[in-house]
């Protein structure tokens, strides 16, 4: 378990005694009720109009399977059931060791995340340090899997979501890696995120939410 991790669990075990403890609160614990108190993107919900959702929960990155496994389960109802592009609505969750997948090449290469979280290319299992669920056309990805890529399902309206206590363990490598605090390496790692990805309060947060608006739970990776 990461140093952020055992935090975590740490405030949560605080935090489970109830309110009437708050005058025992840390500064620490202080600083994690006020960032979740802070406003998060809830609405993402509103834009699953399909009348088939499905949300693919990836916790490892896989190559990038679990993203490519949300645009096939697309194709095959369009394929298969003749549904119309429209009535679809996949969900698309990066969590714990997936949260690589929610950052740009240059990022990965820099602090070299490809080797921390295990990533390797979707076609030969190489290991690489860019985004393997960015990777398209451009990249030797034939199709119809260059349809796949992040960035495209994002350009037709697939909804991302990004864990953010995952996050912090990106935020730490930046930190310990360019010796700034934690709030400059929160910046830098926000700035990072591929455009379009949606953070979360927790990659958790956004299954459940998920589900509740109608979304099929799959275990994408």
């Amino acid at each position: 378990m990461s140093h952020s991790r055992r935090e975590f669990m740490h405030h949560v075990a605080i935090g489970s005694v109830g309110l009437s403890s708050l005058p025992s609160f840390f500064p620490a614990d202080l600083a994690v009720l006020a960032e979740a108190m802070q406003d998060w993107d809830v609405s993402w919900p509103t834009r699953l109009k399909g009348k088939h959702k499905a949300c693919f929960d990836c916790t490892e990155p896989e190559s990038g399977y679990g993203v490519w496994r949300a645009n096939a389960w697309a194709g095959q109802y369009r394929d298969v059931m003749k549904v119309a592009a429209s009535d679809l609505s996949p969900v698309i969750i990066l969590r714990h060791n997936a949260i690589v997948l929610a950052l740009q090449h240059a990022f990965i290469a820099k602090y070299a995340l490809g080797k921390k979280f295990g990533v390797t290319h979707p076609l030969t299992s190489a290991p690489i340090e860019k985004n393997p669920a960015l990777l398209d056309e451009k990249d030797g990805i034939p199709a119809p899997f260059n349809n796949s890529s992040l960035a495209k399902q994002l350009a037709r309206g697939v909804v991302a979501l990004a864990c953010n206590l995952a996050l912090q363990d990106v935020v730490d490598v930046v930190k310990a890696t360019d010796k700034v605090s934690d709030d400059e390496a929160r910046k830098r790692s926000l700035a990072a995120m591929v455009p379009g990805v949606i953070l979360q309060p927790s990659g958790v947060f956004a299954a459940v939410r998920a589900q509740e608006a109608g979304c099929a739970y799959v275990k994408a990776s």
